[in-house]
C-alpha cells in the first residue's frame, strides 16, 4: 500500500512526530501514521504550525499533515514563525479543489493554491500520482536542509484504486468525570511586568516562551537570557509552540501567555491528550488586548480561564493575584506537569523597549541552548 510506502519514507528521513490534522482524502494514510510515529492530533492547522516551529526549535524532526485549505487558516503563522525565524517544516497537504473535487466549499481557495504559494514565496511540490510520492524526501530534505517551509501538494488520484483499510476498533470511552469548582476573583496586586519579574526571579534552567507584544520586551528588559524565546508576531501561538518544545525536550518548560491568546487558541486539549509532564502555562490575565489599547477580551468579566483548564483537562491549577501566591504556586511541586497557573493582573503596560534581537539572532541563542530527549 502506498500509506506504508509513505511512513517507510518518513522513517527513513528521521521524522519523529507526525502533528495531524485529518482529511477525509488521506483518512488510511493517518490510520498508518497514527500506528507508525509520535502522532498529535490537532483541532485547528495554526496550531499545528507551532507545535512544530516548537519541535524545531530543539532540532526534533516532525512533519505536518494536513488538508490543503487549512494553509489558508494557518499563512499568518507560517510566514511568522517558519518562514520568519527560519524553522524547517515539512507540509503534507491533501490537495483538495483540483483533482474531481465534488464538494463546491474545497475550490475557490484551494484551485488557487500554486499561485498563492508563489506570490508568498513557499516552496511547493505538486505529488500528482504514485509515481511521485518518491519525492516527498525532497520536500523534507529541503525544508530540513534550508532551514523553511516545504510544501507537498498530494493529490487525491495518488490514493486511487487502493482498498480503504479497515479501521482497528476503538477503545472504550467509558470514564467518569468529577469537577467541583469555585473560582474566586480578586482585585489584582500585579501588573504583567511584575509578573514576569517574578517568575524571572523563579528562573533555572527551563525554557521559556513569551508571547507576542509588550510581554516579550517585558520578559527582555526584565531578564533576557539564551533559553527565552521572544515571539515577534503569529497570535494565540505561544502556548502551541511551548508543546512542541515540551514534547522534544528533557528539560522543564514555561509559557507566558495572555488570556487573549490562549481563548484564540485551541490547543489546550491537544496539552491534556499529550500530557507533557515539563509544561508549565503562566496565563497573565488582564482581561484585556494589552498589547494593542486595552480593548476588553471575554476574560474580563465573563470567563474563568482556570475553569477553561481544568474542562480541558488539566488537572493542576492555580489561580494567584499576588507575588506571593505567583511564588506558592511556582513551588508547588505536588504534582508534575501540565501545570496551570492563572495569573490575574492589572491593565497595563511597562515601557519596556523593542527587543532588538533579529527572529534569527533569537533563534540561534534559544536552538544552542537545546537540550533534546
Amino acid at each position: 500500500m502506498y500509506e506504508e510506502q509513505v511512513a517507510e519514507l518518513l522513517h527513513q528521513e528521521g521524522i519523529v512526530f507526525v502533528v495531524s490534522l485529518p482529511c477525509d482524502r488521506t483518512k488510511d494514510l493517518c490510520m498508518v501514521l497514527e500506528d507508525e510515529f509520535t502522532y498529535i492530533t490537532i483541532s485547528r492547522e495554526e496550531d499545528g504550525i507551532g507545535v512544530c516551529s516548537g519541535i524545531a526549535l530543539m532540532h526534533g524532526r516532525s512533519i505536518l499533515q494536513m488538508q490543503s485549505s487549512g494553509i489558508g487558516n494557518s499563512l499568518n503563522a507560517l510566514m511568522t514563525l517558519p518562514a520568519l525565524y527560519g524553522l524547517p517544516l515539512p507540509i503534507l497537504a491533501s490537495w483538495r479543489g483540483y483533482y474531481q473535487e465534488k464538494i463546491a466549499a474545497q475550490i475557490p481557495f484551494n484551485e488557487k493554491i500554486p499561485e498563492l504559494l508563489d506570490l508568498y514565496g513557499i516552496a511547493y511540490t505538486r505529488i500528482l500520482t504514485s509515481d511521485d510520492l518518491s519525492h516527498l524526501s525532497t520536500v523534507i530534505r529541503d525544508a530540513y536542509e534550508n532551514h523553511r517551509p516545504h510544501i507537498a501538494l498530494i493529490s487525491p488520484q495518488v490514493w486511487e484504486g487502493i482498498c480503504p483499510a479497515k479501521r482497528c476498533s476503538f477503545q472504550s470511552r467509558e470514564r467518569k468525570i468529577t469537577l467541583s469548582y469555585t473560582g474566586e476573583f480578586k482585585n489584582p496586586e500585579m501588573y504583567r511586568v511584575d509578573a514576569i519579574q517574578t517568575v524571572a526571579s523563579l528562573l533555572k534552567n527551563e525554557y521559556v516562551i513569551s508571547n507576542i507584544g509588550v510581554p516579550s520586551k517585558e520578559l527582555h528588559a526584565t531578564c533576557d537570557r539564551a533559553r527565552n524565546f521572544y515571539m515577534l508576531g503569529s497570535y494565540t501561538q505561544a502556548t502551541p509552540i511551548s508543546l512542541g518544545i515540551a514534547l522534544a525536550t528533557k528539560d522543564d518548560v514555561v509559557v507566558l501567555d495572555g488570556d487573549g491568546s490562549i481563548l484564540g487558541t485551541a490547543i489546550l486539549p491537544v496539552i491534556s491528550a499529550t500530557n507533557p509532564k515539563n509544561l508549565t502555562i503562566v496565563c497573565l490575565d488582564n482581561g484585556v488586548y494589552g498589547s494593542t489599547g486595552d480593548q476588553c477580551s471575554p476574560a474580563y468579566q465573563t470567563i474563568d480561564l482556570e475553569l477553561i483548564a481544568q474542562a480541558n483537562g488539566i488537572v493542576w491549577t492555580r489561580k494567584v493575584h499576588n507575588q506571593a501566591e505567583l511564588q506558592t504556586a511556582w513551588n508547588d511541586n505536588d504534582h508534575t506537569g501540565p501545570r496551570f497557573i492563572h495569573v490575574i493582573i492589572e491593565p497595563g503596560n511597562s515601557n519596556a523597549p523593542n527587543i532588538l534581537l533579529s527572529p534569527t539572532e533569537i533563534r540561534n541563542r534559544f536552538s544552542g541552548e537545546m537540550s533534546c530527549r
